[in-house]
């Protein structure tokens, strides 16, 4: 990391963070470019867990190479200036990598849907069998992240 005075190394605040964002973004490996998909998640012991459907681009990509990049983002504000270059965004990030291992056994689902299911707010999880026949639950295994911040917090 670049700047060194925007990091954060406070395990309790990077933790929080990781607990109140709605969005993870993950970087795919594909062929020419990167493929970055914003995705719903919930996170519990150093993983984040997404649900996708069982077929398509993102499905294919990870077998080929489950190593990912993900970014989350809390409380990004602009701040604007009269003066144009002096513009800033107030924001905390993570910026992290790890793996993703495809879940299909029935039970794992269910734990990784209640875990999406609980940072979202609710924890009285029905599912219903068709649904968890078509899903498909994303686990990233955390190996590595940076976080950092800037503005007034």
């Amino acid at each position: 990391m670049r700047r060194k005075d925007r990091k954060i190394d406070d395990k309790e605040l990077i933790n929080k963070m990781l607990t109140e964002s709605n969005i993870c973004r993950i970087a795919l490996h594909d062929d020419e470019y990167p493929y970055v998909v914003p995705m719903n998640y919930g996170y519990s012991n150093n993983c984040i867990y997404m649900h996708c459907a069982a077929t398509g681009k993102k499905i294919d990509l990870l077998k080929r190479n489950n190593k990912v990049c993900f970014e989350i983002e809390v409380g990004s504000e602009l701040i604007k200036s009269d003066i144009s270059c002096k513009w800033t965004t107030k924001y905390r990030s993570i910026i992290g990598y790890g793996t993703i291992e495809i879940i299909t056994d029935s039970h794992q689902k269910i734990e990784g849907l209640d875990v999406i299911m609980k940072h979202h707010g609710k924890s009285d999880n029905i599912y219903e069998s068709k649904v968890l026949n078509m899903v498909t639950i994303l686990k990233l295994t955390i190996s590595d992240l940076d976080a950092k911040q800037a503005g007034d917090w």
